[in-house]
């Protein structure tokens, strides 16, 4: 005998929302006909596991299209009213469901919703007068950042082609002239990257300074220090792996950002922005670190960066010391970065989620 479930409801002027306490809802069957909402699931409920359904009959017209969304705790409802208004109550019949009860989490009176609809109104008109000057001209900032971010995008995607299509031509034998080939491009691109280090600073664009600095600052330095200085790493194998590490996280990265300067979004990139880098940014860092381990006995026999130390003690302190610190701090950096990066992955997702219901 199938139960009822407990529904909480509230309003705007163009929508109800339906909340149906039912954990873990299967076999979910939601419909509007002639104004009456039918709904029936199997779940968990009020009186434990079993079939739940209600109906009830809408105060005003509404729309057949209904949307649900179902989690582990609950079942979300969307109607759209038939007209936009607000209704003095939810149900035709006067006295109300014994099962319904309003949701506070949601509710809002009417001049309450009219304050909520003028508010994002004037959310998205400061968007827009943050992009757009009085005669319609893109912003000077958004069209910085727009510049900057398909400049990074043209080059991270030529990189990224040019290895594809040399790996699949030449095969393994790409893996040792990367360096000659691409080197180039990279250290444009890894220079033209110091000002996102500066956008966060100075508050261009609303993220932290640190994460950005750490990343900017390691990449820099395994490309000048490790690779730029020593001829004997230019020819090794692990140039390849890291140069296609990095291009293949940017090639995503970048056109997000193009597309957010104008609040724009396309979701198989938002997906690929925040997810792509969870293997290939921990990835990218053992490939870093092998090239650190690599370059140490070749600091040590060329004394190259040597510190000098007083003639009593008559010798000088390698290099490859600063790089074991280095090394230490690479893994350091990699638990920072790893975390602001999921940390930005949660809240994505968790807004989306939100707004869903």
């Amino acid at each position: 005998m199938a139960l009822t479930p407990l529904v909480y409801w509230a309003q705007r002027h163009e929508e109800i929302y339906l909340r149906v306490e039912l954990t873990d809802a299967q076999n979910i069957d939601v419909n509007v006909h002639e104004n009456i909402l039918h709904f029936q699931a199997l779940g968990h409920g009020a009186k434990g596991q079993n079939l739940y359904q209600f109906s009830m009959e809408f105060l005003l017209p509404v729309k057949t299209q209904v949307a649900y969304k179902s989690t582990q705790r609950q079942v979300s409802i969307t109607v759209r009213k038939g007209q936009r208004g607000w209704w003095g109550r939810l149900t035709k019949q006067e006295r109300k469901p014994l099962f319904l009860a309003p949701d506070f989490d949601r509710w809002l009176d009417e001049s309450d919703a009219e304050m909520e609809i003028r508010e994002k109104e004037e959310r998205r008109n400061r968007r827009k007068a943050s992009q757009y000057d009085e005669d319609g001209l893109i912003s000077l900032k958004t069209g910085f950042l727009f510049t900057y971010n398909l400049v990074q995008f043209l080059g991270f995607s030529w990189i990224f082609v040019n290895m594809t299509i040399r790996l699949l031509k030449f095969g393994q034998d790409s893996f040792y002239d990367t360096f000659h080939t691409i080197s180039g491009v990279m250290f444009f691109c890894q220079i033209l990257a110091a000002v996102e280090v500066l956008n966060a600073a100075f508050g261009v664009v609303k993220t932290g300074v640190m994460p950005t600095f750490i990343q900017v600052l390691g990449r820099n330095f395994i490309l000048f220090i490790i690779f730029g200085c020593l001829e004997e790493m230019q020819n090794k194998p692990v140039v390849f792996f890291v140069f296609y590490l990095w291009s293949a996280i940017e090639i995503f990265r970048y056109p997000f950002y193009m597309l957010g300067c104008f609040n724009s979004e396309w979701k198989i990139l938002t997906w690929l922005r925040y997810s792509i880098w969870m293997p290939l940014y921990p990835i990218g860092v053992i490939a870093e670190a092998v090239a650190v381990i690599q370059s140490i006995p070749i600091f040590d026999e060329s004394n190259l960066f040597s510190i000098p130390l007083p003639k009593a003690i008559g010798a000088s302190l390698s290099f490859s010391y600063v790089l074991r610190v280095y090394l230490a701090l690479m893994f350091l950096g990699l638990f920072i970065n790893f975390r602001h990066l999921y940390k930005q992955r949660q809240r994505r997702f968790r807004t989306r989620k939100r707004k869903a219901y």
